[in-house]
């Protein structure tokens, strides 16, 4: 017997070398080496530095075309307005999203609450604004369509983008037909878009 366990001896000693061997080996690999974390570290950042912006940049297209659309609608409900009145003095919005327009008012155009600024999206507060578009008499774009002084012959239709820094663009559009783009917003009024050279385009 004890022949036996002697000759025995060198295979369990073997069996418990391999066995502590195969002990240790899922010991290192049930975690994760420094060497692995900072690789998959190397690799989240990499994605978000092409990712966020790309996604940025996409919201921003998505933001300007919502405010192309807006100006258009806005302006086939002038022409409309003129077909019906002759005129597009006392024009106002409000009914475009579904809000009742003031009648009773003791203004030419018997309206004291016009919508005179149009936030998109639409309803949105602060900083949640992405545009601001407002309506303005061409011929004196100091005043409003809805104001006493207003001619009513030709409009101006102004989408301001309130992206910090000038990164999306302001948009402008004429009875006269103009319809222009800036990124620089103080280089457009309700007249023109500046230049080329500073950054005007058409759309």
């Amino acid at each position: 017997m004890d022949k036996i366990i002697y000759k025995l001896s060198p295979l369990l000693n073997l069996s418990l070398v391999a066995s502590r061997n195969a002990s240790n080996q899922e010991a290192k690999q049930s975690g994760f080496t420094l060497i692995e974390l900072m690789v998959v570290i190397v690799i989240i950042t990499i994605f978000a530095v092409i990712a966020v912006p790309s996604y940025q940049q996409y919201a921003r297209k998505a933001d300007a075309s919502a405010a192309e659309q807006e100006i258009q609608k806005i302006a086939e409900q002038l022409e409309r307005f003129k077909s019906k009145n002759f005129t597009y003095r006392c024009f106002d919005p409000k009914y475009i999203y579904g809000q009742i327009v003031d009648t009773s008012g003791s203004n030419k155009c018997k309206n004291n609450d016009p919508l005179t600024e149009i936030t998109l999206p639409t309803g949105a507060t602060g900083t949640n604004i992405k545009y601001v578009i407002t309506i303005m008499d061409l011929q004196d774009t100091s005043k409003k369509l809805t104001d006493d002084g207003a001619v009513g012959r030709s409009y101006a239709i102004k989408a301001l983008s309130k992206e910090a820094n000038n990164k999306n663009y302001t948009y402008l559009l004429t009875s006269s037909g103009l319809r222009c783009k800036n990124k620089t917003s103080a280089n457009v009024s309700y007249t023109d878009c500046g230049s080329a050279t500073n950054g005007m385009e058409g759309w």
